[in-house]
């Protein structure tokens, strides 16, 4: 991977060094998603790297000492032996200088030994150490104090020594040696932990971005685009096909945008059916109109069967006329609130029966309400709401009529609490499970090759309108049936005043 290749993928804050208005570039880091992943790194790392430094410059500053205290022994181990005693005062004072201290002392059994450089009194001493077990936050305490102190303190060291047995040995340097070590260490260590802690923190985002914030903003474009657009088929997103939490987002995303352009290409869809039925419900009107003035003539015939048939003719001329002036009204949503009255529900289902089976069609119908059931609804509309439910069971028999033995329609219905419940059934070959989910959505609930889908959407909504439903009960191979509820009218009851 080239520079540029990860330059491009870093904060646009960090692309830009000297933008101005630091305060406003900062904003901008903590407010994208690689600036906060990035920041959370290096300070993650920062705390880690400390974790590190801390106890490691404390063992390092008690190695200091320890070391300090075993030059001392040795220093002054030739004066331990008799033959010591002869050394004159230069040579110990050159030794107790090449060890780097000013004077040691051993102490012990009831009595103490000084050896130390020239006859002058040892300086002052401004902090004391004991190379013995310490905790930890005592450590830290004196290396923060090493590294913190003036140039020139002087400083003694305690510890057992193993020169001559029960004895302490106490040693007085100039603590500057130390310190200059101390502080080379932790400028070697931080220059390391800063290193690792720099390539670590570019790895982990870089490993961030591909993983997560990539795929993120790839999701985030593409709700821009599709938002800017949503009726372009183009700018629906395609999944990359990944198995994680993202690839899951991915899916939906796409899924929600496809069943929007959906939606939205049905709305137009519907729109473009209202202007064609303005454009031909006048002239429907008046071909209709002339339909009637020759069902007329034909209701004056001496024909038996032609007298029989004239009535229903006419019936649904009228019919035909009162809905061509709003032909589709689902498209338009222009409904009228429902006329309500009792009216005798058997006598409508076998008008409706008369309209929707043809004389030529080999389909039973079966009238199962009982005699004297009265419902509470507008006539016009329940015989529209029974129309399109009856019309599609007798297309779903007609269309497996070869395989059915006889083909059957029925319609039953009872009284439950305060409503009328209708059932609409037949013993067709029932939905198929990819229309069952979108049989009331209009153009698209339909599994008749030629259909519109309208028929459910215009009783359901007609059903509604009376604050009652219509939903599919039943379906499978042996048929399908739906269920039309009417709730009666509520009656409001006001007190006398």
């Amino acid at each position: 991977m080239h520079f540029a290749e990860i330059w491009c993928f870093l904060p646009p804050m960090l692309q830009q060094p000297n933008i101005s208005g630091g305060v406003r570039g900062w904003r901008a880091l903590v407010s994208s998603l690689s600036g906060r992943i990035l920041l959370l790194v290096l300070l993650y790392l920062m705390v880690s790297g400390a974790l590190v430094y801390f106890p490691s410059v404390a063992r390092y500053h008690r190695e200091l000492l320890a070391n300090r205290i075993e030059a001392a022994e040795l220093a002054i181990l030739p004066f331990t032996e008799a033959p010591g005693a002869q050394l004159s005062q230069e040579l110990r004072s050159e030794l107790l200088n090449r060890a780097g201290v000013l004077a040691i002392v051993l102490r012990g059994g009831g009595q103490h030994e000084l050896f130390q450089i020239g006859h002058d009194e040892p300086p002052p001493i401004q902090a004391v150490y004991n190379t013995g077990a310490t905790g930890f936050i005592t450590e830290m305490r004196d290396v923060l104090r090493c590294i913190t102190a003036a140039p020139g303190r002087i400083v003694r060291i305690d510890s057992r020594t193993a020169l001559l047995e029960g004895l302490t040995i106490f040693v007085v340097a100039n603590e500057d040696t130390v310190r200059a070590e101390l502080v080379s260490f932790s400028i070697r260590a931080l220059g390391i932990s800063a290193f690792i802690a720099g390539v670590t923190a570019l790895l982990l985002f870089l490993s961030l971005y591909f993983i997560v914030v990539r795929p993120m903003k790839r999701l985030t474009d593409a709700m821009v685009r599709f938002r800017a657009n949503p009726e372009d088929p183009s700018r629906i997103h395609i999944p990359s096909g990944r198995g994680d939490e993202i690839g899951m987002a991915e899916l939906e995303l796409g899924t929600t945008q496809r069943e929007i352009y959906g939606q939205l290409h049905q709305k137009a869809r519907l729109a473009q059916l209202g202007t064609a039925v303005a454009k031909i419900q006048h002239d429907l009107r008046n071909i209709l109109s002339s339909a009637q003035i020759a069902s007329d003539r034909l209701a004056a015939s001496d024909d038996p069967i032609v007298r029989r048939i004239t009535p229903r003719l006419i019936g649904a001329l009228d019919r035909a006329t009162a809905l061509a002036t709003n032909t589709l009204r689902y498209g338009k949503a222009e409904e009228s609130p429902p006329a309500r009255k009792i009216i005798g529900l058997r006598a409508v289902v076998d008008e409706v029966a008369a309209a929707a089976l043809p004389e030529s069609t080999a389909v039973v119908f079966e009238n199962r309400i009982p005699f004297g059931l009265t419902i509470d609804a507008d006539p016009e509309q329940l015989y529209r709401i029974l129309l399109n439910l009856v019309t599609n069971a007798r297309q779903a028999v007609d269309s497996t009529s070869q395989q059915l033995l006889e083909g059957r329609v029925a319609v039953e219905a009872r009284s439950i609490g305060a409503g009328v419940e209708i059932l609409v059934g037949d013993n067709g070959p029932g939905i198929a499970q990819g229309t069952q989910d979108k049989l009331f959505r209009p153009f698209a609930g339909t599994a008749r090759s030629g259909g519109t889908g309208l028929g459910l959407c215009i009783a359901r909504e007609l059903a509604q309108a009376h604050g009652g439903d219509v939903t599919l009960l039943r379906t499978d191979r042996n048929g399908t049936q739906f269920r039309v509820h009417i709730p009666d009218r509520v009656v409001e009851v006001r007190r006398a005043q």
